[in-house]
């Protein structure tokens, strides 16, 4: 208790925590053509690495529907090649009926 108080004293003690999240993250090597070089060197107060991790995650992204989407497919890849054979064939057709149209 302090001297004439009727309180006893508890001193405060302020305990300052520092929490660091560390994350670690795996480095990739990129090539890219010289023109965008001189770019990339010319500004080098953009943050590039994180410009080109958003770049890959946006892409990432939406290989990942594709790929959800491919799961649930009971389409074969003969199926799709038929398709595709199909597709270009009437791709194909409309172009020569145009053509003949036009002569």
């Amino acid at each position: 208790m302090l001297i004439g108080s009727k309180t006893p004293y508890f001193p405060t003690i302020h305990i300052s925590m520092c929490t660091y999240i560390i994350m670690y993250m795996a480095t990739m090597t990129l090539s890219v053509p010289d023109d965008l070089y001189k770019v990339i060197k010319h500004h080098n107060e953009v943050k590039w690495s994180v410009i080109a991790r958003n770049a890959m995650w946006e892409y990432a992204s939406k290989v990942q529907i594709l790929d959800s989407i491919l799961e649930k497919s009971e389409l074969t890849e003969m199926d799709a090649d038929e398709i595709s054979k199909l597709v270009k064939k009437s791709i194909r057709e409309h172009h020569e009926n145009k053509s003949g149209e036009m002569a």
